[in-house]
């Protein structure tokens, strides 16, 4: 790896193996530092594997893996930089959320307490309470707390927020957004969440059996794949040449979702054709790189179904 580069983050060759199971194969990273960037993929894609490797609580079984141009394990320099927030997140038995908090005053550097105790008020976590009491939203917001009022360089946060309700998420986003305004740093969301989050990431990495199957900024993903609906002829004759990611046929129509940005000429001959465009959604996008990866879909309608249940 190159020394002195603008990246927070590099992996070469990373692979992780769980005896028989292949849990990350090969993957190649650069993370720039100050910006948001999107894990997704499906359960038991990797994600909390890679994020794990990268915070020294796992190990690569072989491939090269670099935390602020350090290996991090049993590396404080690297360590007291990063915030690791999971939703399997453990505590003493005896912790409270004030505990919590000042513990993590500790830990990391640039600590804001009254952040952290101004966001417990809004998500209204009884911060004398023991953890152990919390419901689990109640945990969840903890979780979220810590990952935002630590201001780390590095901040994972493995979807500690899914035991939210619809509205203390979307508090969640509201505060990330703007304190990451005020106080830039790389973020780091892994989320099945994928369209409620993706208005959030300035860069998307999905990862799939543990492979890295997209890897791109996402205004550079918004607007990269449409579905094209119509008569069969007509559509076949239209996509022909385009990358297709899913036809689907019912009766003499088809629909086809395509890997290409239309221009306004391609738009417009669509539309004398007598063409459906629709936008594809960026958990629809990554739903079909997903099913392409794994080499071939299922019968139409079934394939979709499926995968967003794993997205879920």
């Amino acid at each position: 790896m190159t020394a002195g580069t603008a990246n927070v983050i590099e992996t070469r060759n990373l692979t992780r193996r769980y005896r028989d199971q292949l849990a990350l194969d090969n993957v190649d990273l650069d993370i720039a530092g100050g910006r948001i960037y999107g894990l997704l993929g499906r359960n038991g894609a990797g994600k909390t594997t890679l994020m794990s490797i990268l915070t020294a609580q796992g190990f690569e079984s072989s491939g090269e893996v670099r935390v602020f141009g350090e290996h991090p394990f049993e590396n404080d320099r690297v360590l007291r930089r990063l915030c690791f927030v999971r939703e399997s997140q453990k505590y003493p038995d005896d912790f409270t959320a004030a505990n919590a908090f000042a513990s993590a005053g500790l830990l990391y550097p640039n600590w804001d307490a009254g952040f952290a105790a101004s966001l417990a008020e809004e998500f209204s976590i009884p911060v004398k309470r023991r953890l152990k009491k919390l419901s689990r939203g109640q945990l969840s917001a903890v979780g979220v707390v810590l990952g935002l009022a630590s201001r780390a360089d590095i901040t994972f946060f493995d979807e500690p927020y899914l035991g939210l309700d619809a509205v203390a998420r979307q508090i969640f986003y509201d505060r990330l957004v703007e304190d990451f305004a005020e106080h830039p740093r790389t973020i780091m969301l892994s989320s099945h969440l994928i369209d409620e989050v993706a208005l959030l990431l300035e860069h998307v990495i999905v990862i799939d059996s543990g492979r890295i199957v997209l890897n791109d900024d996402a205004e550079n993903i918004r607007g990269s794949a449409v579905t094209i609906t119509g008569t069969a002829d007509v559509v076949e004759a239209f996509i022909a040449g385009y990358p297709v990611l899913h036809r689907e046929a019912l009766g003499s129509l088809v629909s086809a979702t395509v890997e290409q940005r239309l221009d306004d000429a391609g738009r417009r001959e669509a539309a004398e054709l007598g063409l459906q465009l629709t936008p594809v959604s960026l958990q629809q996008l990554i739903v079909r790189k997903t099913l392409q990866a794994d080499g071939a879909e299922k019968p139409s309608g079934t394939a979709a179904t499926d995968s967003l249940e794993a997205f879920r």
